[in-house]
């Protein structure tokens, strides 16, 4: 694969039990107030939890800096959870909605399904739940498409990867091809382990990601 679309490589994202514990205390469970703005959740894993960056420079906050600047207010809510498989999005989605469900969610998650080679007709279940969930409750939904490593062979990639627009086509979601496009496997905008974006990075994942999303948050 070429820089713009190459896999993550081969070492795990490992859950962060204290990112998990300080999401327990995120506001999603309070109704929104009267002319607040509305609410992005983004729902996914270390990538856009925003692992090894101070909360100032990773997605969540750059993403919501580039929104204000082009003008829309939307309340960008993180609840990205590091080690997180498609389950585990799964699992916690009915917490991380709350009572009220947001108005928009951006979905990005599959990175650690493909990261451990789990079953991909396991993966797209759990992504159809999600969306199914969320569209259901009347939220608005992007889709991110993730990209198995390549040593997970030819054939698993392809079908990983055909996971992603299907899902969405069959519930109506926008689809954003791939969330790490320029940025994957690009030495000089990842960390140290290769695979969690460095601030240069974000800024990177988040100048591509934001056409797509404002075209998505405008005809919502």
């Amino acid at each position: 694969m070429g820089n713009g679309s190459a896999g993550y490589g081969r070492r795990g994202l490992l859950f962060n039990a204290a990112a998990f514990l300080t999401a327990l205390s995120w506001p999603f469970y309070g109704a929104r107030a009267q002319g607040a703005a509305p609410r992005l959740l983004l729902l996914g894993d270390s990538l856009t939890a925003g692992y090894g960056l101070p909360a100032n420079l990773a997605f969540p906050a750059k993403l919501g800096a580039a929104l204000a600047t082009a003008g829309l207010k939307v309340d960008v809510v993180n609840a990205g959870v590091s080690g997180d498989t498609s389950a585990g999005g799964l699992a916690r989605l009915d917490w991380a909605m709350g009572p009220k469900a947001p108005e928009y969610a951006f979905v990005a998650l599959g990175a650690n399904d493909g990261l451990r080679g789990l079953d991909v007709g396991a993966m797209e279940k759990n992504l159809d739940a999600i969306v199914a969930k969320l569209v259901a409750r009347g939220t608005k939904v992007m889709l991110a498409g993730m990209k198995a490593p390549p040593n997970m062979g030819s054939d698993y990639a392809a079908e990983f990867a055909a996971v992603y627009p299907r899902v969405a086509q069959r519930h109506g979601a926008a689809l954003y091809p791939f969330f790490l496009e320029g940025v994957a496997a690009i030495p000089t905008l990842n960390q140290a382990d290769g695979i969690h974006p460095n601030a240069e990075g974000v800024d990177k994942i988040v100048s591509l990601l934001l056409p797509a999303l404002r075209r998505f948050l405008a005809k919502s």
